[in-house]
């Protein structure tokens, strides 16, 4: 029997994964997926396929890599959907096909405990305050009896602590076969498993980490690998692209003085001067930071001459050098107790590598990039290329045995058109089977679409304060569960602001506001906002929230978006983009611009319906999506949902949500 006809068989409706899985209902979508799936490993050919929300993607590819009977790399977006894959969905197909298959988990090094960085913390002088000793405390107990080392499974760990950088290790700073608690590394464990493992599982960091400085051990493992399939796929050029590059920061910095002043007391007190290299190379870190002056936080500033838009060349030159010069200082330093203990050697590899990055940003960049200057708490200096497509056909189909292997690449939103060229030509993979399946669900009963009429323009300065304004009636009238999406993390802050003031000491309605607490409590909290009687929630979130977040049933039934998420004009990327396709005689907003609003569009939009019994409305607060001819194209790519024609109409069903609620009204 061939591989499509065990697929068949699996996904029929007396067939094993029915048996196996009573909540499991056979679709027709998910069933011509995993067929495609299944033709691309008897061809050894690439596959590029959207599936829509429902449509069960994670089995379609599973189920055939599984029944395969090869070795299979599987990599998702986030590690909390690697979590998801290994600890749910991996071990019930297995489980439930019967196939003697050796799982493993790999993650990149900063998600595992470091224990020797985990010794010296506790004796380090610049250890932050009181309470980070607690975690590092916790941290200590919890390391007594892991035997993975995944901080994912410390319970209570904020995934923002303090104390996560002093118990783990980067490429930077980990000694390799020199450090003392080599042998009972955990990061080397998870590879070991992984190399000896039937089917892996990684992230798409994890993969592009490998492909720009082979560090993650993924280099080892796809050679021996015959199928590798990438969910989440439409985040692969975004993250590609940050490996691809190079960049500088001040926090690379500071972490390195950081490091060099706790080793150098610690090992090699009285040696070197210690706290004067360590002063010299803080004090490099400040200039360079002081030369950008008051610049917005969180804006991107060109960087197509010798300087960024704004600097003085002359003071940033002297800033760069006066950077090179503090490392070059630590370098010598360090090179004289090398042989005292490994972590000087790994410490003198970094200040080499520092300085050899700060004179790279002092010449010219490299053609086909893109430079500039990311202004936060801390200065990053990018340098980037435009896409991945040539690092994916030169490291990746260019292997000898690339022929004989099966890519196959799929997610929600890949794009507008049937070519699903949005994601193939920046990844390289324009000569790639597509396939497009819809969703299973009723849109047009389950949902509907409504723009606000006589609404202020995009561009008006009084159309953030009538997005909160809105949002608040709508939310009060429907009793929370509504999620707003902003555009701009500016707008992300006003709307917040507003509908907190809103509902502030009303007992109705809690505004949650993305930033306020870690992501996965967010959603947590949002999720069980009034399931026992209590009040409803607003959430506010912007960026990755579009994405990823999956909250089925009553608890979203109203989703918001402020305005049409086209890319910032001004963003430096942007920019290079744009230029670069009207070199090339194309349009950047036809070809650009309008492609990247409707994947935007696309997955803001599904995070209203998550399931077949799922109910509500989606409103865009942008009258362009009604006026312009553009909004037609963008209309297409929504979901078809039953159109609204008024403030009234939108009310009554709003109305109807609220009085069809049973978490509204919990049984007595």
């Amino acid at each position: 029997m061939n591989l499509e006809s065990q697929v068949l068989e699996a996904f029929a409706p007396e067939g094993v994964l029915a048996r196996a899985a009573g909540h499991f209902v056979p679709r027709g979508g998910q069933t011509d997926m995993a067929l495609a799936v299944a033709r691309a490993i008897e061809g050894a050919y690439p596959l590029v396929v959207e599936a829509s929300t429902g449509v069960g993607k994670t089995f379609s590819y599973l189920v055939p890599a599984l029944l395969s009977g090869e070795r299979v790399l599987l990599s998702t977006a986030t590690k909390a959907l690697q979590d998801q894959l290994f600890g749910r969905d991996l071990p019930a197909l297995v489980k439930a096909l019967g196939v003697p298959v050796s799982t493993a988990l790999l993650k990149g090094r900063g998600s595992y405990l470091c224990l020797h960085r985990m010794e010296m913390a506790r004796h380090d002088a610049n250890f932050p305050e009181r309470s980070s000793l607690r975690a590092l405390a916790k941290v200590e107990e919890w390391a007594r009896g892991t035997d993975t080392g995944d901080l994912a499974e410390l319970p209570g760990l904020d995934e923002r602590s303090p104390v996560i950088p002093w118990v783990t290790s980067t490429r930077e700073n980990c000694l390799g076969a020199q450090c003392p608690r080599f042998r009972a590394c955990h990061v080397n464990h998870a590879r070991r498993e992984a190399l000896a493992a039937d089917v892996v599982v990684i992230n798409h960091h994890l993969f592009f980490a490998d492909l720009a400085v082979r560090e993650s051990g993924v280099a080892e493992l796809l050679p021996t690998v015959r199928i590798a399939i990438f969910d989440e796929a439409h985040q692969l050029n975004e993250t590609g692209v940050q490996f691809l590059g190079k960049n500088l920061s001040t926090g690379q910095l500071l972490d390195f003085a950081r490091d060099m002043l706790g080793t150098g007391l610690q090992l090699a007190r009285g040696l070197q001067d210690w706290q004067a290299l360590a002063g010299a190379t803080e004090h490099a870190a400040r200039d360079l930071r002081l030369c950008v002056g008051k610049a917005y936080p969180g804006s991107k500033l060109r960087w197509t001459d010798v300087a960024p838009e704004g600097v003085t060349p002359a003071e940033w030159a002297q800033a760069l050098a006066a950077v090179s010069a503090a490392l070059a200082g630590a370098s010598e330093a360090l090179n004289t107790v090398s042989d005292i203990a490994p972590d000087f050697v790994r410490l003198h590899e970094r200040a080499a590598e520092l300085e050899a990055r700060a004179r790279a940003f002092a010449l010219a960049a490299e053609p086909g990039g893109v430079r500039w200057l990311d202004v936060g708490t801390q200065l990053r200096l990018v340098e980037s290329p435009l896409d991945i497509a040539q690092a994916i056909q030169a490291k990746v189909f260019s292997d000898d045995k690339a022929a004989a292997k099966t890519w196959i690449f799929t997610s929600a939103t890949l794009g507008d058109d049937a070519q699903l060229s949005w994601f193939t030509q920046p990844c390289g993979l324009t000569g790639a089977t597509t396939l497009q399946v819809g969703s299973p669900f009723d849109y047009a009963r389950q949902a509907a679409f409504y723009i606000p009429r006589n609404f202020p323009k995009p561009g008006d300065p009084t159309h953030t304060a009538a997005v909160a304004a809105s949002a608040a009636d709508w939310a009060r009238r429907l009793g929370g569960r509504t999620m707003v999406l902003t555009t701009t993390l500016r707008a992300l802050r006003a709307i917040g602001e507003a509908l907190q003031a809103s509902f502030e000491n009303s007992g109705e309605i809690e505004v949650l506001v993305q930033g306020a607490m870690p992501k996965r409590t967010l959603i947590e909290r949002f999720r069980q906002a009034d399931s026992h009687g209590g009040r409803g929630c607003v959430l506010v979130a912007s960026a990755s929230f579009w994405e990823g977040i999956d909250v089925p049933g009553e608890a979203l039934q109203l989703v918001i978006i402020d305005k049409l998420p086209f890319p910032p004009p001004n963003d430096p990327m942007v920019e290079a983009k744009s230029r670069l396709l009207e070199s090339e005689g194309k349009s950047a907003f036809n070809d650009y611009f309008l492609p990247e609003a409707a994947v935007a569009l696309k997955q803001g939009a599904g995070r209203l319906i998550r399931r077949e019994t799922d109910q509500g409305v989606l409103v865009v607060c942008d009258s362009r999506l009604a006026s312009m001819g553009y909004g037609k194209r963008l209309l297409r790519a929504l979901p078809p949902m039953q159109r609204l024609a008024s403030e009234e109409e939108l009310n009554e069903r709003l109305d109807l949500l609220t009085r069809t609620c049973t978490r509204a009204h919990p049984p007595t």
